[in-house]
């Protein structure tokens, strides 16, 4: 290959492992799962995690080290409460809301008990292998504090 071709190619993949390592992957490879895949425990693999059941209820332990939960005050209370999937208003619409009848998505809000305070939660990866972060944004990602992955622990 001549040098152009080798410039080009040397670019892109540069431009490929800034965007992964800044995190703005996450927002390119959103994953879209079903309510079925989304239950059961997530952790990241030391305290925090969330366990997601059937009924649209969830619990959670050590969530408050993600930022984002700041907004709820105290950290430790953020034990239980209620998710759902965002979903378009309309069938393929761009406006979303949070929809409790959902069956599928790839971001939900999770209301804690006794606060009036949501988080969102955005999925990435794909359907066989999703990772979650509770985050501001989609794109920000969980970077260095670490990505929820299915466990098969029981919750």
């Amino acid at each position: 290959m001549n040098r152009r071709v080798w410039g080009t190619a040397a670019l892109a993949a540069a431009v490929m492992a800034l965007t992964a390592s800044c995190g703005l992957a996450a927002g390119i490879y959103a994953a879209d799962i079903t309510a079925d895949k989304l239950e059961g425990r997530w952790t990241d693999g030391g305290a925090a995690s969330l366990t997601f059941h059937a009924d649209h209820t969830f619990s959670s332990e050590s969530l408050g080290k993600y930022p984002v939960t700041s907004k709820c005050g105290d950290p430790e209370g953020l034990t239980s409460g209620t998710w759902a999937f965002w979903a378009p208003t309309e069938p393929g619409g761009t406006s979303f809301t949070v929809q409790e009848t959902a069956t599928r998505g790839s971001a939900l809000s999770l209301s804690f008990d006794g606060r009036k305070c949501s988080v969102d939660v955005y999925l990435y990866g794909d359907d066989a292998d999703p990772g979650m972060c509770p985050a501001p944004d989609a794109d920000e990602g969980c970077g260095l504090i670490g990505y929820l992955q299915r466990s098969d622990e029981d919750g």
